[in-house]
């Protein structure tokens, strides 16, 4: 009898244990994911190394949630981040510029280099073999937003051209940035100012034809910068290095990486663009190195920034680099 009681006793200890290992090893708490909301200015392969980052788990890894949404025009995603629509928004430098002009309270500051020189071509109508700049003299130009990266770049390479782009061409600045390139196979310019994919769709179809980068012209520039409010990056400090870190794997990884591969990953964000144009797109990016191989911005790239609105006449003073670039994140994640 006290050998059956032992034995029951011995019994009812052990189901405790298990019990209490079994509650404590289920009790732990799963861990927290943080939602990010990024406003992108534009869904292009220009942004390969977003979109490899998302799509390969990166953001995932460190604990993000990534919430991507388009908003076409840099004016309506910085309005997106200053209405607290987005955390984060992917645009170009100048517009954290323009806020500041206007004595923000709560500076807009650029903490992640995407993209490192224009990624926009021009798009002749005509197919033209032996292209030459003043062969724009005299013609429709159907141009990109006033006072927008995509148009001041373009006006800085016509005027190191010697092209003066008020009074040598016919410059169209009156269609909004999501319809130029539908006004544009509809009739409108003789040539036009085009980001990837568009303008290589538009070639094989037919509708025109790439003659010139942007890219190789203009020289290094923060052209797409992730961006955030300072109360943010201050804030969310943590949350910032993460994402900062998780892009930095994406660049590496791109960087790495055959087009042909690149492509098969991000083949998800452009499922009606052909196979054969987003290899070809991502090659030509990869050539004139376009995509930004860390999230570092320099602040040679920032004053050329500063001399290309000055050229396009939309700032008459220096914005300092240490003003609205917070490197912290990049260089943490750089050197570990």
């Amino acid at each position: 009898m006290k050998r059956l009681w032992k034995y029951f006793l011995l019994t009812c200890m052990s189901v405790l244990f298990i019990s209490a290992c079994t509650s404590t090893k289920d009790s732990t708490p799963e861990t927290k994911t943080e939602k990010v909301r990024i406003a992108e200015v534009t869904r292009s392969l220009f942004y390969a190394p977003q979109y490899v980052a998302i799509s390969k788990g990166f953001f995932k890894e460190e604990g993000l949630d990534i919430e991507l949404t388009t908003t076409p025009g840099g004016d309506k995603t910085m309005t997106t981040l200053l209405s607290n629509g987005a955390d984060i928004a992917l645009v170009g430098s100048e517009t954290s510029i323009y806020v500041s002009l206007q004595d923000a309270n709560n500076p807009i500051l650029n903490f992640a280099q995407l993209t490192q020189n224009d990624g926009t071509f021009l798009v002749s109508r005509e197919k033209i073999n032996n292209f030459t700049w003043d062969q724009l003299k005299g013609k429709d130009y159907l141009g990109q937003r006033k006072g927008g990266m995509p148009q001041m770049v373009g006006e800085y390479v016509l005027k190191n051209r010697n092209i003066d782009p008020q009074k040598d061409v016919n410059l169209i600045q009156n269609v909004d940035f999501a319809n130029i390139a539908s006004a544009f196979a509809s009739g409108t310019g003789d040539f036009v100012q085009l980001f990837e994919p568009t303008a290589s769709i538009f070639e094989k179809e037919g509708k025109g034809y790439i003659v010139a980068a942007f890219g190789k012209e203009s020289g290094a520039l923060p052209y797409t910068t992730f961006m955030a409010k300072e109360s943010f990056l201050k804030d969310k400090k943590d949350i910032a290095e993460k994402f900062t870190r998780a892009l930095y794997k994406g660049q590496q990884w791109v960087d790495a990486h055959s087009p042909e591969e690149i492509a098969d990953v991000v083949v998800d964000y452009f499922k009606e663009t052909p196979k054969d144009i987003m290899i070809n797109v991502i090659k030509r990016y990869k050539e004139q190195h376009a995509y930004a191989t860390n999230p570092l911005l320099e602040k040679e790239e920032w004053n050329r920034l500063i001399d290309v609105m000055k050229t396009a006449g939309q700032l008459k003073e220096d914005i300092s680099y240490e003003k609205l670039v917070h490197t912290e994140f990049a260089n943490n994640v750089i050197k570990k």
